[in-house]
């Protein structure tokens, strides 16, 4: 994921040149061999084990807002990958830029 770093943001998008939110995580994931549901509430429903947030770790999927509408990857050190949105793209933040709602671990 973090080699999509720059990529566009373009909504229903999962690669190889441009990315929605979900579809970061899931070609991420697909390249591990774990297929994960296509929208940020259904990978949060069934993408994973919850995990809290002191336990993260790289690779787990993290969600914002509710109802959920957004998710990153965790990439470590208090940091996610997302695709941001279609003025920054695929960008690296910090975990608690936007108002959290659970993590899963994917696997």
């Amino acid at each position: 994921a973090l080699a999509q770093v720059g990529d566009a943001y373009v909504s229903g998008a999962s690669g190889p040149d441009a990315f929605d939110c979900s579809g970061l995580p899931s070609m991420a994931w697909a390249q591990a061999g774990v297929a994960l549901p296509r929208s940020s509430g259904a990978q949060l429903a069934g993408g994973g084990t919850p995990v809290s947030m002191s336990d993260l770790q790289p690779g787990d999927l993290v969600f914002y807002y509710s109802p959920v509408s957004h998710v990153a990857l965790y990439i470590g050190g208090g940091q996610i990958v997302h695709a941001a949105n279609p003025g920054t793209g695929v960008a690296d933040a910090g975990v608690t830029s936007m108002p959290v709602s659970g993590a899963v671990r994917p696997g």
